[in-house]
């Protein structure tokens, strides 16, 4: 019984890790690393606002939990860089994964660690600073209730 288990559990984790992703060496992800693959690792504020309203990206927060409690845009994802590695099954594979924080240090850091792990990622090159900027009056309204339609 105890092979039977060992076998089932194997099948359903290389299987979950298929649906995923394809993990890629970092080592080949930087022999790779070219001048377009430099400019596609960012995005800026206007265009994950474009992404988001297509639902073609997944926006997540990857500031530590004290900042995100303190301030939070409302919507996306919270999920600090150190908790990253244990939860990748919150992302969705089949969209582009913006991470985003303060600045751009940990957003660039977790993006580079999600290509590796297979994911499309690209990393909000003017921070929440800038998406803050962007979101006043009624471009925020706008985008809210696009959210809260896109969310039923």
């Amino acid at each position: 019984m105890k092979t039977v288990f060992t076998l089932v559990t194997a099948v359903f984790f290389s299987f979950t890790t298929m649906l995923y992703a394809v993990e890629v060496p970092f080592d080949h992800f930087l022999r790779a690393f070219d001048h377009e693959q430099r400019k596609d690792m960012k995005v800026s504020s206007r265009e994950l606002l474009t992404l988001l309203k297509e639902g073609k990206a997944q926006l997540v927060d990857t500031r530590f939990r004290d900042e995100y409690v303190a301030w939070h845009m409302g919507f996306g994802s919270s999920i600090p860089l150190n908790d990253l590695p244990d939860r990748l099954i919150e992302l969705s594979p089949d969209r582009i994964i913006v991470t985003a924080c303060s600045h751009k240090d940990r957003a660039a850091l977790a993006m580079l660690y999600l290509c590796t792990k297979g994911y499309r990622s690209r990393y909000l090159e003017d921070g929440f600073a800038g998406l803050a900027e962007l979101l006043r009056g009624d471009e925020a309204r706008a985008l809210m209730e696009h959210m809260r339609q896109g969310a039923k």
